[in-house]
């Protein structure tokens, strides 16, 4: 008898199907060029569901970004951290950083491109319901979905977190389809209170659907936990606000909800 309630508990002790968190290294192309992104979704969620694009900051598509799409994931979300320099490139130094960035950001047909790429990437998975997409993007990456939404790219909801305003091909009226949620370090010296009244009035003059948050005190690259140290290495003004940092986790959240519904 002891014999068998042992083995009865021991069976109720075995899950019936575990869930986990799947990540995986994803090659695809845009041209001549080879991509490198990381997909990631988790299996205790069933069915199709939405997916999110994760845009790394100017350090290229690495651990960061990664845990983002991996914190997407653990929420029900397939996300995909994709590739914007090519073949999985990063950069360790702010000189090499700029460069990468700057070459891209300064060919915004290429920039489109390499989004797009990913964007059918993620489209094309099993899993997501094609047709509920969304993009968030870091520093760089922040302005690179600004620049999509900017460009009428069929987007649910794009989320900038410490991005850049600036555009040298600002939003014309009607052709903004995604809603637009901007999360901004008021201490930010990369981003100018002239840029923040610009970037509003485009907005407003393009008809968009728009949120704007300004974090008092909040310096550049707020949301990452190795902003800080980077910081102080390369004498840059960057620095983590946890504050922020939870709040605009917290606040990208309920725009997805509000997006997805």
């Amino acid at each position: 008898m002891r014999k068998l309630i042992g083995i009865l508990l021991f069976t109720l002790l075995i899950p019936v199907s575990e869930a986990k968190l799947v990540t995986k290294v994803v090659h695809y192309q845009e041209g001549d060029t080879k991509l490198k992104g990381f997909l990631a979704y988790d299996t205790k969620f069933k069915g199709k569901r939405p997916g999110v694009l994760v845009v790394h900051e100017w350090w290229g598509q690495n651990a960061y970004a990664r845990k983002r799409a991996e914190m997407l994931a653990k929420l029900g979300y397939v996300a995909f951290a994709l590739d914007m320099y090519g073949n999985g490139k990063t950069a360790t130094h702010p000189k090499d950083a700029g460069k990468f960035a700057g070459m891209v950001s300064s060919n915004m047909p290429l920039a489109k491109a390499r989004f797009l790429a990913a964007l059918d990437q993620l489209k094309a998975n099993p899993l997501v319901e094609p047709d509920k997409i969304a993009a968030i993007g870091y520093c760089f990456g922040g302005g690179i979905v600004l620049q999509m939404a900017r460009q009428g790219v069929d987007l649910k909801g794009v989320a900038s977190f410490h991005g850049s305003l600036g555009t040298k091909e600002p939003a014309k009226p009607g052709e903004v389809k995604a809603k637009i949620m901007v999360f901004n370090g008021e201490a930010d010296p990369f981003t100018t209170a002239a840029q923040i009244e610009a970037f509003k009035k485009e907005m407003q003059d393009a008809g968009a659907d728009y949120q704007f948050i300004n974090y008092p005190g909040a310096k550049h690259s707020f949301t990452n936990p190795d902003a800080t140290a980077l910081g102080k290495k390369f004498d840059l003004p960057l620095a983590y606000n946890a504050k922020a940092d939870k709040d605009s986790w917290a606040k990208m959240q309920a725009f997805f909800k509000e997006i997805f519904k």
